[in-house]
């Protein structure tokens, strides 16, 4: 179980990776129009970031679960704000994407509501994921 939980938080800081640099470079090389306000990269990032999210609500569930009245005070918040922070990115993220997915007939939301929300949750996620990930790969994750 060491081995995947390893494997798992190296997944996690790749992804990290992925969307801090792309979400950093893209207006560089991407000139948004009406009909194309972004990259078609990021169809490919956030069935990435769906991986992660979900990977994410567990691990973060599972360290937030294993606090015992012995577990530190640092311990207790940080157990539990990486499984909300994971909880509120996946609210903001599914609600987002599946919006997206069926933009002709979910009107509830704008084009500017939507384009701040991704804005929020590229800037989260990284976060998230790069302290569950080293969280991961610590010789103490087992705990």
């Amino acid at each position: 179980m060491d081995a995947l939980k390893k494997v798992i938080g190296v997944v996690l800081i790749i992804i990290a990776a992925i969307v801090a640099i792309h979400t950093v470079i893209e207006p560089l090389y991407h000139t948004s129009t009406e009909a194309n306000p972004n990259s078609s990269v990021w169809n490919y990032i956030n069935v990435l970031s769906a991986i992660s999210i979900v990977l994410g609500v567990v691990f973060s569930y599972a360290r937030m679960s294993r606090i015992g009245e012995h577990s530190s005070v640092q311990e207790f918040i940080a157990a539990n704000t990486l499984f909300y922070g994971f909880m509120f990115a996946a609210i903001l993220f599914f609600w987002n994407w599946f919006g997206i997915l069926k933009a002709d007939s979910f009107t509830a939301a704008g084009a500017e509501t939507r384009s701040m929300i991704w804005i929020i949750f590229d800037a989260l996620l990284p976060l998230l994921n790069g302290a569950l990930g080293v969280h991961l790969l610590r010789s103490n994750a087992s705990e």
